[in-house]
């Protein structure tokens, strides 16, 4: 147990499993009041259980506006308040542009960037009531190259990290900073898909893919008064992806 996040109240939506689950766990563990939000409420309920009194589950649709309102209410009466979001919800699916369903890009749109505009909207008063916060919003490495395939995904992502930049500069007079963390490669249940071996570790120069872990301890370093000066910043969090292609 630790004490980084002591007397702060954290909403983390997307938080029955991967990265969510991950950055519930941590807060919890570092002593934060953590409200636990998703779709899956059996799952996050169970989490929650195991995270003790300091946790609370809450069934939540982030593209809805009204199911904003709901986990708002559930953190103020609940713990007291909020210090902390991270704007973790999100769906992947791929396909070419000349193939991808409207509807299909349209949702991604919805959970991916309009959850993280209503939740952002949705916490900004509590948190200024509270003399500010900390406003974590997860894009991709998607957000800051165009990949083949992602048309929607991207869009989403780049969205993510436009807005979290605009939020920046207005929220930050009330004392709430605003980020967005970009990962790369992660292993969780969304990216099952996709093949984490030997040959693509191999081309990122740390050598090894991401983990649930390696997020959390970004997102406990922005949630905490150790970055009580960044804002409106873009972090990478990729094993080296970003740097460029491999070398020879």
């Amino acid at each position: 147990m630790g004490s980084r996040l002591a007397g702060k109240v954290a909403i983390v939506t997307g938080a029955a499993m991967g990265m969510g689950a991950e950055a519930a766990r941590r807060f919890a563990a570092q002593g934060a009041r953590v409200v636990l939000a998703d779709v899956d409420h059996a799952a996050a309920k169970e989490l929650a259980g195991h995270l003790g009194d300091g946790a609370v589950a809450v069934a939540h649709d982030v593209s809805d506006e009204e199911s904003w309102a709901g986990v708002v209410r559930t953190a103020q009466e609940s713990c007291g308040g909020i210090d902390i979001l991270v704007n973790n919800a999100g769906i992947w699916r791929t396909a070419p542009i000349v193939e991808q369903p409207v509807e299909e890009f349209d949702r991604i749109i919805a959970v991916n960037l309009r959850g993280v505009f209503l939740g952002m909207r949705a916490v900004a008063e509590p948190m200024r009531s509270r003399g500010g916060g900390s406003i974590i919003n997860t894009s991709s490495t998607a957000g800051l190259v165009g990949l083949a395939n992602m048309a929607a995904y991207g869009a989403s992502k780049w969205g993510v990290r436009g807005i979290t930049k605009v939020a920046a500069i207005e929220l930050g007079p009330w004392g709430i900073r605003v980020n967005s963390i970009h990962p790369g490669g992660v292993a969780t249940p969304m990216t099952a898909g996709l093949r984490f071996d030997d040959d693509r570790d191999h081309a990122l120069p740390l050598r090894r893919h991401g983990t649930p872990s390696d997020i959390a301890d970004l997102h406990v370093f922005l949630a905490g008064d150790e970055s009580s000066w960044i804002t409106g910043a873009e972090i990478s969090i990729d094993g080296g992806l970003m740097a460029g292609p491999p070398s020879a």
